[in-house]
């Protein structure tokens, strides 16, 4: 498998209506927003963790993942016991002692968990924090926090449920109730970037980069929930460098994609509310090629 060769940059716009497309544990779980703005967010880790889960599923087969796909932060698993493969897997050449591990036994270490989980090639991982100390790496890709184009309005609802949690909650003629926080509707915009230069450190492959499309395109369709209430994938425009170090600045091309009302919409409610404007490829850099959407969906 080839190594990724080109640097990569890209806008990635999804929305969700009525629902909750990223809570905030520190504010009782309600979306997330910047409290000047008013413009919802949703963090990088979420959009990589929903990442994670599509390659995940996608990768299995017969109830095994398919080699070089596993995913090293995984859900009901232990970074531990992660770190611990590949010290069983070249037990005869490799040997764990914390801090104290040989440099060569903890670079053979890294080197197994980057062919073997596909999260560590992406986005890299601090494995070196136990006893099966596998090193440190950083991953090629990187995503910035998904901000709405305009200022979300998130309700607050009472929900109610008939039945009790215990015995001793039962009382005759009520039931128990809770809340349940909506955005109304929002139109997200993230920014993430592919770097080749760490590619080569950690063997993220093209086929690795046409994983990636796909997750992006896909991943809401294995995460439904009546919490998120309808989350969607609208856009993702990439930019390809022709070289390695790239041939313009990420944010000269991303201010060339422009998001907007339409005239006339005051409260955006869907979609079709906004316009989304693309660069013109005559007056794109020399050396860097505008992927449409179709286009990244046609190279998967």
């Amino acid at each position: 498998m080839s190594i990724v060769g080109n640097r990569y940059d890209f806008v990635y716009c999804f929305d969700c209506q009525d629902g909750n497309p990223n809570g905030d544990p520190d504010a009782d779980n309600s979306p997330r927003f910047d409290p000047e703005t008013f413009q919802g967010l949703v963090s990088d880790v979420c959009l990589k963790r929903k990442i994670r889960d599509y390659v995940y599923q996608k990768s299995r087969e017969n109830g095994s993942v398919q080699k070089g796909y596993d995913v090293f932060v995984l859900a009901g698993n232990t970074l531990e016991s992660r770190q611990k493969r590949p010290y069983e897997h070249l037990k005869d050449e490799i040997t764990p002692k914390g801090k104290d591990t040989k440099p060569d036994d903890i670079r053979k270490a890294r080197e197994w968990m980057c062919a073997n989980f596909f999260d560590i090639r992406a986005f890299g991982a601090v494995m070196g924090v136990t006893e099966f100390n596998c090193g440190q790496v950083r991953g090629p890709v990187q995503f910035t926090f998904a901000r709405s184009i305009d200022r979300i309005f998130t309700t607050e609802h009472t929900i109610s449920r008939q039945a009790f949690t215990g015995e001793k909650d039962v009382k005759p003629g009520t039931g128990t109730f809770g809340r349940k926080h909506t955005v109304a509707y929002g139109l997200y915009r993230a920014y993430g970037f592919v770097n080749p230069v760490f590619a080569d450190q950690t063997g993220f492959s093209e086929d690795d980069l046409q994983q990636l499309w796909m997750a992006l395109w896909n991943m809401f369709s294995i995460d439904r929930s009546a919490a998120r209430g309808l989350m969607a994938a609208r856009e993702l425009c990439v930019f390809k460098h022709k070289s390695k170090l790239g041939e313009a600045p990420a944010h000269k091309l991303f201010d060339s994609m422009r998001v907007e009302l339409k005239q006339g919409v005051v409260s955006p409610r869907s979609f079709n509310d906004y316009k989304l404007s693309y660069p013109d490829t005559s007056e794109l850099p020399e050396g860097v090629e505008l992927l449409t959407p179709f286009a990244v969906s046609a190279a998967a």
